[in-house]
């Protein structure tokens, strides 16, 4: 059962309950990709509320990412499909992972959407269909969730993905109307009997034109069902949009409540408070299913930012290395970025690939013996990358949080609480990382104050502490 007692009211910081650098980067950590430190300063200047409010608003209003040259690109259009398809694969999965770094709110909820209708490359692999399937992930993210519904549906990506595109009236294809209620709106046996799904499979055909491999897919009425079709209750000649539009009507608070409760389980904790998600999902019916409201709610509120909601969850491999680059504020180029893609790979999450069609289910499932070291072998490469070609950069880092401080066990406490959620336990823990940082300088040079962060050796003593850092089991929370 859950600790945390905040309720769903705005928090209001008090004299014991301040507004810090703490809760900002939880903020970060959870609902972006952690924070450039520039940004905490601008979180700390506002009030709680407001901060939340322009930051989702920014968020909110960002314009579309445009195009690439070939979104349009069908089969004919090839000269040599195959690798053509690669190299356009890798352009996407690059531009992914950089919104993430520079929008990491529409990162965050793109990457959320995507592993809630969940498709998978491997099963459609063109470009174009991937694209229109980020595409609309990302133009709905913080938009209205009944036209997420009504649009994901009919994208090429799942229509293959889902089989939509082979059911048709003489040969129906139960699975996306399966699917659609079971995971994608209403929960598993919640509000639907296997009569509903069976006529709402009817009333989703026809779906089925398809021109050439990567075109898009149209409706064609000789494969529509126009039989009469009966859905939670309702009777009539129901399509497409039908389906969508009773669903809600019908539905709307299940709807609702199970939309708020993954909300909660993957921002907050875990472990639902259903009071909690009872608030938020009276908020989202209220709003006609808008989710920036629902948003706002929950991450303006005491429950969101009390103490023990922070550093709770396990970080996804994205979370590892996206919130490190950020708090870091580390260069990277693309070549290595799409080495990070690679290595996210290895070690559990592969964009456009959730695991299934349940999508990962996080947390927990993201750490075992395999990926862990996986984890510290991959912040090792990176690391010494780092001190191959921006050594510099670890100085920076460091002097950017301390300033011009000398003391070896503040310096390093400042750096633990800036990349671990809750710091370390004890006095003696951060004892044992100061020897670390310490590294191989003489004793004397610290007691007697001549050594200072503008000494040679500080590079290298922190790129130890970060080594040390990154293997701590503390790192891999948020």
């Amino acid at each position: 059962m859950s600790c945390n007692s905040g309720s769903i009211h705005e928090f209001v910081p008090t004299p014991s309950n301040l507004w810090n650098k703490k809760h900002v980067q939880h903020f970060y950590r959870r609902v972006g990709f952690g924070a450039y430190t520039n940004e905490i300063e601008q979180a700390l200047a506002l009030t709680p509320s407001n901060f939340v409010e322009n930051t989702i608003n920014k968020a909110v209003n960002l314009p579309l990412e445009t195009p690439p040259s070939w979104f349009e690109m069908v089969e004919s259009d090839y000269t040599n499909i195959d690798e053509q398809m690669q190299e356009q694969h890798k352009e996407l999965y690059l531009t992914w992972e950089k919104d993430m770094l520079n929008n990491p709110l529409r990162g965050r909820f793109t990457l959320f959407w995507s592993n809630h209708f969940v498709t998978r490359l491997e099963d459609y692999w063109c470009s174009s269909w991937m694209y229109n399937y980020y595409s609309i992930l990302q133009q709905y993210a913080f938009g209205n969730f009944k036209e997420f519904v009504k649009a994901i549906g009919l994208s090429p990506a799942m229509l293959i993905f889902l089989n939509g595109y082979q059911n048709s009236a003489t040969e129906p294809n139960e699975n996306y109307a399966r699917e659609l209620y079971e995971l994608f709106t209403l929960g598993v046996n919640n509000g639907y009997t296997q009569s509903d799904i069976v006529e709402t499979a009817k009333a989703l055909t026809g779906y089925t034109a398809i021109n050439e491999y990567c075109a898009p897919i149209s409706f064609d009425i000789n494969d529509f069902d126009n039989s009469s079709k009966t859905i939670f209750g309702k009777t009539g000649d129901w399509g497409y949009n039908d389906v969508i539009n009773i669903l809600f009507e019908e539905r709307g608070y299940e709807v609702a409540t199970f939309i708020c409760e993954k909300l909660y389980k993957y921002f907050v904790s875990p472990e639902v408070d259903s009071a909690i998600v009872s608030e938020l999902a009276a908020t989202f019916i209220a709003n006609d299913f808008e989710l920036a409201p629902v948003y706002k709610q929950l991450f303006k509120s005491e429950h969101f930012f009390d103490n023990n909601a922070i550093g709770i969850v396990i970080k996804s491999p994205f979370d590892v290395f996206n919130i490190y680059f950020r708090e870091t504020g580390f260069t990277t180029n693309p070549e290595l970025l799409l080495n990070v893609i690679w290595l996210t790979s290895e070690i559990g999450q592969t964009l456009f690939e959730p695991i299934d069609v349940a999508g990962w289910q996080g947390n927990h499932d993201w750490i075992n013996s395999s990926t862990l070291v996986g984890r510290w072998n991959a912040f090792e490469y990176y690391l010494w990358w780092i001190w191959e070609n921006h050594n510099e950069s670890l100085r920076d880092f460091a002097v950017n949080l301390a300033g011009e401080s000398n003391d070896p066990l503040v310096i390093t406490k400042i750096i633990i609480d800036h990349l671990l959620p809750n710091g370390l336990q004890t006095a003696t823990d951060y004892g044992i990382a100061t020897a670390v940082f310490k590294d191989q300088v003489p004793q004397n040079y610290f007691e007697n104050g001549t050594w200072n962060l503008q000494w040679d050796t500080v590079p290298y003593q922190v790129i130890v502490l970060l080594l040390y850092i990154v293997r701590l089991p503390e790192f891999q929370l948020k």
